[in-house]
């Protein structure tokens, strides 16, 4: 990878903007303008902005494909691909529930993947079985069934490598002792679609689960005497997606969330994205049901939501302006906040010396101008 100079820009660095900044990449990180190698490539940004690399937790599928349609190299290739169009430069391909031997291959796909080097692929989010039948959402009920100790000692198998790994379960299926030993294995363990009430989720918590997959979404609700799910996101420390396509969170829902939350885990922005993204499908298929692609929301024939139709640059603008929280903080729900909530706060979702070389140019009105991965352009608009 060549060295990169950059100048000129206004660069968000995670925390604030900094005008006719300077930054140099070396080796696929950043490193100080300063020590910049003789002879590194000039790149000229005035006039736009700079800000790191998306990175999205949940991602079913991009490019007219899904995770779960053949999991392989060339598919999370894809998808990555697609998804770079639009600012994302670390990513989950996300399996959702589905038959056991397509879970075997997606975590072959993902080692695999990983050995390839293959920009964007951040590690997997494997989204089921082990979910509530009462809040499967759009999952297949055939599929969906109990955490056994064969599934355990795969998913122990699957998080081996080291590489960042998301599972989302119910306790409803789960044991709270997988819980532990996953967790304890470095495993990122997030509740969702889950009817559970609030003392089971603390326990859960208390247990190693650190995150929540799609806040409201999938979860008992928030009652006044029945926190719930819901209410165990919003009073503990865990972090937790949520979808900002206004369509699966209305955005006072979201803005009271922001507010409400306690730390020091924080809400970040996840797409739930489906193979729709960068394609004009109008329907698809998914465990043999059609899904129907109508006004900006995908769902099956009775309704059920069925992922999102929505980019993160998109999510990001939205936000922005309807969660009120001003483009900076929509930024970091979108960089340091689902990089903190994987455990690689320390090498991205930022740009300062040290930290993978993962950004994107933007103009002044957030249209995408590039997007960069380890330093190397990948789209460029």
């Amino acid at each position: 990878m060549s060295a990169l100079i950059i100048r000129g820009a206004r660069l968000f660095d995670g925390d604030a903007w900094h005008d006719d900044a300077e930054i140099a990449v070396e080796g696929g990180r950043f490193v100080a303008a300063a020590d910049a190698p003789a002879g590194a490539e000039a790149i000229d940004a005035h006039g736009l902005l700079l800000v790191p690399g998306f990175i999205d937790l949940q991602v079913n599928g991009g490019g007219g494909i899904n995770f779960n349609d053949g999991p392989s190299v060339a598919t999370i290739e894809r998808i990555c691909a697609a998804h770079a169009r639009f600012g994302t430069t670390a990513l989950l391909p996300t399996l959702i529930t589905d038959r056991r031997e397509i879970r075997t291959e997606a975590i072959a796909a993902g080692k695999a993947a990983r050995t390839a080097g293959v920009p964007g692929f951040l590690g997997l989010h494997l989204e089921g079985p082990h979910l509530s039948a009462a809040k499967r959402g759009v999952h297949a009920a055939a599929y969906v069934r109990p955490m056994e100790e064969p599934d355990v000692r795969e998913l122990l198998g699957a998080l081996a490598g080291g590489d960042p790994t998301m599972l989302t379960v119910a306790p409803e299926s789960t044991p709270v002792e997988a819980v532990r030993r996953l967790a304890a294995a470095g495993g990122v363990v997030s509740l969702g679609h889950t009817d559970c009430d609030y003392d089971t989720a603390l326990a859960y918590i208390a247990a190693g689960a650190t995150t929540a997959t799609h806040l409201f979404n999938a979860m008992s609700p928030l009652g006044h005497r029945a926190p719930g799910m819901v209410g165990a996101i919003l009073d503990s420390g865990i972090s937790a997606g949520l979808i900002a396509d206004g369509v699966h969170v209305h955005p006072a829902a979201a803005r009271v969330a922001l507010r409400a939350k306690r730390g020091p885990g924080r809400l970040f922005l996840v797409t739930d994205a489906m193979l729709t993204i960068g394609t004009d499908l109008p329907d698809f298929e998914l465990n043999g049901r059609t899904i129907f692609r109508r006004d900006s929301r995908l769902a099956l024939a009775d309704g059920t939501l069925a992922g999102a139709d929505i980019d993160m640059l998109s999510s990001v603008r939205y936000a922005a302006e309807h969660f009120e929280i001003g483009l900076d903080e929509a930024i970091r729900m979108a960089t340091v906040y689902p990089a903190e909530a994987m455990r690689i706060g320390n090498r991205k979702g930022r740009v300062a010396p040290g930290f993978d070389a993962d950004f994107l140019l933007l103009t002044p009105g957030f249209d995408l101008r590039s997007t960069w991965i380890g330093g190397g352009k990948v789209h460029s608009a």
